[in-house]
């Protein structure tokens, strides 16, 4: 008999401290005294459950067969079941038994095993009404006394099984946070990467999702953009971001009370994290001034985001469906003369003499932006002299860094 009092405390306990349901502390714990049972007292390819009566503490245990019909399963002989367990021993022997005895059996229906299947007209003269893939529970002689090694294994999967229940808590906790910021605390860094933690998680975010040039401090509470949240035991689970434009665009969605209503929609947006970005706004309201909105009264609402990525300049423009407008908007702070659209998504632009550096940027930054915001390849060039070309004005939207599209 179980101690009731004493396992209800330990479950509510481990519930708590690890944030997930009692009920799943207690399948856990029911899996690993299966676990520990068949370990003891029965075969290896048996399926063994058991349950705890949460009224008397008495332990009951089943095994579990599948209902199987004869032309679903593949019936192997003694003597074929030896051979090919000697091969597989060889094989493994070698380094590659698991993959060759997968490879050997895909295709093939799955091996009958008495111990796990049942025909479907034996089930049926132990229960009527049995259908294929139903389970049958067999009870099994109960025991309450394990062995040093069935105990250790009881241990095991208990851990194990509220570890799966706790990841998958978390998992189910921050799925819905995906696309959306976080707030973390930075715990360590390791090969160039930031393990940041998130309270009942630890996140991650890679080298390349953190602002070049930016610097992290062990304790450190900033804001991330979570851009995956993976159930694949083998990756990291929630992968976070402050290099993506999406971070921008949600740091906006934040300040700007007009984007969080939809008043204003971020159509665009084109960044060089740690530099510059560049984003492009409209409004589906009539009266509404877009820019004006996302820029904020004496640009408080800029500047909000700006600070939160370490004073990375922001330019905001106005989107527009004429290509000639948007792209005369998008080399800002510049201003254009003239746009001139050209075949296959080429554009000319012609700027006074005095605003050329400005148009193009430093080592072209300006207008690879542009580029990248429009989705045109451009060619900045001096109104004074047009046919000559200029170092460093021409750009095109570069695979793989396309404009990010709300």
């Amino acid at each position: 008999m179980m101690n009731l009092k004493e396992l209800s405390i330990a479950v509510q306990q481990i519930a708590a401290e690890k944030g997930i349901p009692p009920e799943k502390v207690m399948g856990a714990i029911e899996a690993a005294i299966a676990a520990a049972y068949k370990k003891e007292y029965r075969k290896r390819s048996e399926v063994v459950r058991a349950k705890i009566n949460a009224r008397t503490g008495e332990l009951k245990f089943w095994q579990v067969k599948t209902v199987v019909d004869p032309t679903q399963v593949r019936i192997v002989s003694e003597e074929e079941q030896l051979a090919e367990k000697e091969k597989e021993q060889k094989e493994t022997r070698g380094g590659r038994g698991h993959e060759r005895v997968k490879e050997e059996e895909e295709g093939l229906l799955p091996r009958y095993n008495p111990d796990r299947h049942i025909f479907l007209e034996e089930a049926k003269a132990i229960k009527p009404d049995a259908a294929i893939d139903e389970e049958l529970e067999f009870p099994l002689e109960p025991h309450s006394d394990f062995g040093r090694i069935a105990a250790q294994t009881a241990k095991q999967v208990v851990l194990q099984n509220i570890r799966d229940a706790e990841r998958a808590s978390v998992q189910e906790e921050f799925a819905d946070k995906q696309g959306e910021i976080v707030s973390g605390v930075i715990q360590r860094f390791e090969r160039g990467n930031v393990y940041v933690d998130l309270g009942r998680a630890v996140g991650i975010m890679f080298r390349n999702e953190s602002i070049p040039g930016e610097h992290y401090r062990v304790g450190e509470r900033m804001r991330f953009y979570v851009l995956a949240v993976q159930s694949d035991v083998r990756h990291p689970g929630i992968v976070l971001s402050r290099a993506t434009p999406l971070f921008v665009s949600k740091l906006f969605e934040l300040e700007v009370p007009e984007i969080a209503d939809k008043t204003v929609e971020i159509k665009q947006i084109a960044r060089e994290a740690g530099s510059r970005t560049k984003i492009a706004v409209a409004s589906k309201e009539e009266g509404v001034d877009p820019v004006g909105s996302a820029v904020g009264q004496r640009g408080t609402r800029v500047m909000a985001v700006t600070n939160e990525l370490g004073n990375e300049k922001i330019d905001i423009i106005e989107w527009s469906e004429d290509p000639e407008k948007f792209i005369a908007h998008a080399i800002s702070p510049a201003k254009a003369k003239l746009v001139e659209v050209l075949e296959h998504r080429e554009a000319r632009i012609l700027v006074p003499e005095d605003q050329l550096s400005l148009a193009i940027g430093k080592g072209g930054q300006n207008v690879r932006l542009a580029a990248q915001l429009t989705g045109w390849k451009i060619d900045i060039r001096s109104q004074s002299n047009p046919e000559a070309a200029q170092e460093g004005g021409v750009a095109a939207v570069v695979e793989g860094k396309e404009n990010v599209e709300e």
